[in-house]
């Protein structure tokens, strides 16, 4: 039996080991598509012009989230000075802390073991490692999710902690600050109701001298005192930590009553959140998609584990309240999302650290089992399996590219670029495997897990990096503009703002292609000498695309240079005249 000290040491070393390779790859890749230079540019603005409230992109405001990570991500940036070293630093900090939270609660709530096992879940499964190496949103969310989460049961299962309450309370305004499901702990206080009688109470009162158990009074006494009318103070402490946003966004609608500030202040308030959640408007899935699609890849191989495991798993529920309270609300949040037709795999992240506590609980009592044994032999034919496909496949890549799928083939300068480092990693997992081949399967797991995640950001980072970000196309124009010229856009990504080293127009983000065209018609025949960027994908009538000049591909499309020989004569009327500036204080993304 592994002595607890032990099991500390293990614990504080994958906990370690987890932090490195989350930090592992910082400055060694630009933001890549889709909402990485989007949340990287909001953020560089909010530096260069000090307009922190309300978010721009290129000038113009940005409704779709509300603005504490993008506010965290400027806060990174002031302080390094680097947006390519700070963009993703909110998300390795948010999953590390995230990281932290459920390895304490595990701790508190069963046992050392439990924690280990709980910091070695987060460490193999997919999401929790691909949402902690981008730079969205999801990672922090999920944090002050998990906060919201680790009050509540400090509070109800070891408590009565009012602070820790609280505390969840604040963390669930800051998550609907981040992002407007937030709100997700609540759902934690219906099955903690329902099985507030079989709970232990919330503090434990000391046994009668005699050794005996405490009276049932004295016990309904320790539960009245988490379950108080002080919980209802709960409420407003959330809305004071929104309101302190809120309220000075929008006094600052009031006072301005600009249209464009009404209109951020409607997109965010009401567009975003419940009409996006009632009647999404992409990522239209059916109900099951979470269940039968995503589940599957993005939290593997939890769901094989616990679907072996079912029987330990359901005898476990019948004898801890606590396991049915944390399983309760998974379950509720992934219902919760199932009932929007608009679901993304990153939706569902925010029950993965909760869930991590359940497995863990299950292994710790099942992993004995014959059927845990069977499924550890499994994965001894399974992850070598899978290394020595990876090593294959990079040799292939290497030395026989030809004989790749076509569709393999047409990623001709990706797939040179990453040859080495797959073979590389392929040969690394099989030495990790057989280091390893006496620990544990949760061990094994994780070891291959953390491998492959520094292959990734040390080595196919940066060999991919050119290929995802339009900055040799950025140059190109630089190369083609005669000096003095003007730079407008239609239909850009947001990395274009990026490596702009020059300052840029364009004609809302979010408007149709026409009305965009139409009013950079009008912006070009203002003044000699400008010059439109545009993709040719999209139909233009306002401009002859047989004069343009080609700058090459970005982002799976090809781009061209329209000069003022390009407009015609006459053009329809836009919807709504728009135009926004942009001007990079820094040329590009380096300060």
């Amino acid at each position: 039996m592994t002595s607890d000290a032990t099991v500390r040491r293990q614990t504080l070393f994958w906990l370690a080991a987890t932090a490195l390779v989350l930090f592992a790859g910082i400055g060694l890749r630009y933001p890549w598509p889709a909402d990485e230079p989007r949340f990287a540019q909001i953020a560089r603005e909010m530096v260069e012009s000090g307009q922190w409230l309300f978010p721009t992109r290129g000038g113009e405001y940005y409704p779709d989230k509300p603005p504490v990570f993008m506010w965290l991500s400027a806060l990174f940036f002031q302080l390094v000075g680097n947006l390519k070293l700070s963009f993703l630093l909110p998300s390795v900090l948010a999953s590390i802390g995230t990281l932290w939270l459920v390895h304490d609660l595990g701790r508190r709530l069963w046992n050392p073991q439990t924690a280990l096992f709980a910091v070695l879940v987060l460490a193999f499964t997919p999401q929790f490692l691909l949402q902690g190496k981008a730079a969205q949103i999801d990672a922090l969310v999920t944090f002050w999710i998990t906060l919201g989460c680790y009050g509540l049961l400090r509070h109800f299962l070891t408590g009565p902690h009012w602070r820790w309450y609280f505390v969840s309370w604040v963390a669930m305004g800051l998550g609907i600050m981040t992002k407007g499901v937030g709100f997700l702990p609540l759902l934690m206080l219906l099955p903690l109701a329902l099985w507030s009688h079989a709970l232990p109470p919330c503090a434990a009162p000391r046994l009668p001298p005699e050794g005996g158990t405490a009276p049932a009074a004295r016990q309904s006494r320790f539960r009245g005192a988490c379950w108080s009318w002080r919980l209802l103070l709960g409420l407003p402490v959330m809305l004071a930590v929104i309101a302190l946003w809120l309220g000075p966004m929008l006094w600052q609608v009031h006072s301005g009553g600009t249209d464009t500030m009404l209109a951020y202040r409607n997109d965010l308030l009401f567009r975003q959140t419940g009409e996006r959640f009632v009647n999404a408007w992409h990522h239209v899935k059916p109900w099951h998609y979470f269940f039968t699609q995503a589940i599957p890849v993005v939290w593997f191989p939890l769901p094989i584990i616990m679907l072996v495991l079912i029987k330990p798993l359901v005898a476990l529920l019948r004898q801890d309240a606590k396991l049915r309270v944390l399983l309760a609300w998974v379950g509720l949040v992934l219902l919760f999302f199932s009932i929007s037709s608009g679901k993304r795999e990153v939706y569902i992240f925010p029950a993965l650290p909760m869930l991590s506590l359940v497995v863990a609980v299950l292994w710790v009592n099942g992993r004995e089992l014959p059927l845990a044994k069977r499924l550890d032999g499994f994965f001894r034919w399974l992850m070598p399996g899978i290394a020595a496909f990876l090593t294959g496949l990079g040799l292939l890549m290497w030395l026989a590219p030809e004989r790749l799928p076509g569709k393999l083939q047409d990623y001709a300068d990706i797939v040179n670029a990453v040859a080495a480092p797959l073979t590389g990693l392929g040969v690394a997992l099989i030495a990790v495997l057989l280091w390893l081949r006496r620990s544990d399967l949760f061990v094994r797991l994780a070891a291959a897990s953390l491998v492959g995640w520094l292959f990734v950001a040390l080595l196919v980072w940066p060999r991919v990096d050119p290929y995802r970000t339009p900055q040799d196309m950025m140059e190109a124009v630089e190369q083609h503009l005669p000096p003095g010229a003007e730079l407008g856009l239609i239909a850009f990504k947001e990395q274009f703002l990026l490596f702009s080293q020059r300052p840029l127009t364009h004609f809302s983000y979010l408007a149709p292609l026409l009305q965009q065209e139409q009013n950079a018609w009008i912006w070009m025949r203002e003044a000699p000498n400008r010059h439109l960027l545009v993709p040719t994908d999209g139909e233009l009538g306002c401009f002859d695309v047989s004069r343009a000049v080609s700058l090459g591909e970005a982002h799976r499309r090809e781009w061209v240079l329209l000069g003022p020989d390009a407009v015609r004569p006459t053009c329809g009327t836009p919807a709504r005249l728009q135009r926004f500036h942009y001007q990079p204080v820094a040329n590009g993304v380096l300060p």
